[in-house]
């Protein structure tokens, strides 16, 4: 890089101008922060993917911080920014025009208006003909993003990687809970629970509502790869929905979450998970539940980075499959 032409490489999340693909030379430890150093826009003409932040975490049931996981995202994947990503065969940064849309604005103290401006946020992304990866925030914010996402294709599967069903019984419209987003959103019909799966599950919870589910002990036993071969078959070629809540992984790897549960996949299980995932129509997805001050390593942002830009992998290459 020239001494002139260092401007360019400072603060690219502002400086960039236009459409802007490719790995950035941007110091990985300075700057201005957005997610892979992609610019800030809330234009979204042209736009293949829109990664936005839903800062939100007053449904959960134990440690609250996940508020906190979209900026510490951002911040872990300025590691990935000047490299393609690992093992995927193209590279998502040079072939799709991604920006990060910033964070979902929202009143913190007016709690119950909370979904409906999720669901218009989302909603703004999908008009304009662009897929959303959402940076959590709680697991929650999934289930006003399928109603967006239900609207335009009709009952979605999914592919849940997780500790918990979130499938507990929970009939009151008023609530808002990070462990019933999943009952709720089949009793709306958002989801087809038998072209959906849920991987990695270690919680006891007899009511699945007729989900399919790989629990971690029998997904450790098959390994990754026929696992995802297992998800493959199960969602077909229906339009799917794919969330990742960050406690899927074993505390080992991503102890910044606020239901930590022993005995989860590990983060090289993960990796090879999601990749042999490509080609599934993969229509948005989201990465959840990452509270960075219970973990001083910042292991748990760094996981939750890999995931989203794994997530925008996915949607790439569902899209192109489908186009060949």
């Amino acid at each position: 890089m020239a001494l002139e032409d260092s401007k360019t490489y400072v603060d690219e999340a502002f400086t960039q101008s236009g459409q802007r693909r490719g790995p950035s030379y941007e110091n990985t430890f300075g700057g201005a922060l957005s997610f892979l150093r992609r610019r800030y826009s809330k234009d979204l003409s042209g736009v293949d993917i829109a990664v936005t932040g839903v800062p939100f975490d007053q449904a959960v049931t134990n440690r609250p911080g996940a508020r906190f996981g979209p900026r510490a995202i951002r911040e872990a994947s300025a590691l990935q920014s000047p490299d393609a990503p690992y093992g995927w065969g193209f590279d998502v940064m040079s072939e799709a025009e991604i920006v990060d849309y910033g964070d979902l604005p929202f009143d913190y103290a007016d709690v119950r208006a909370f979904p409906a401006a999720l669901r218009a946020h989302i909603t703004t992304i999908l008009d304009a003909g662009a897929a959303s990866v959402a940076m959590g925030g709680d697991h929650f914010i999934t289930l006003p993003i399928l109603r967006a996402y239900a609207a335009v294709h009709g009952p979605l599967s999914v592919i849940q990687i997780d500790a918990h069903t979130d499938t507990w019984a929970d009939d009151s419209a008023e609530r808002i809970d990070h462990g019933t987003f999943m009952y709720k959103a089949i009793g709306e019909g958002l989801v087809d629970p038998s072209r959906s799966v849920q991987i990695g599950i270690r919680t006891d919870n007899p009511d699945t509502l007729g989900m399919n589910i790989i629990d971690a002990r029998e997904a450790d036993r098959l390994g990754s790869s026929a696992v995802a071969e297992r998800a493959r078959e199960i969602v077909g070629a229906h339009p799917t929905y794919l969330t990742f809540d960050i406690d899927g992984l074993d505390p080992a790897f991503a102890p910044g979450t606020g239901t930590p549960v022993w005995g989860g996949l590990s983060s090289v299980f993960a990796e090879g998970l999601l990749r042999d995932l490509a080609g599934v129509r993969i229509v948005g997805g989201d990465v959840v539940e990452v509270s960075p001050q219970y973990d001083t390593t910042g292991a748990t942002a760094i996981a939750g980075a890999h995931v989203a830009t794994a997530l925008c992998c996915l949607i790439w290459a569902g899209q192109q499959h489908r186009q060949a």
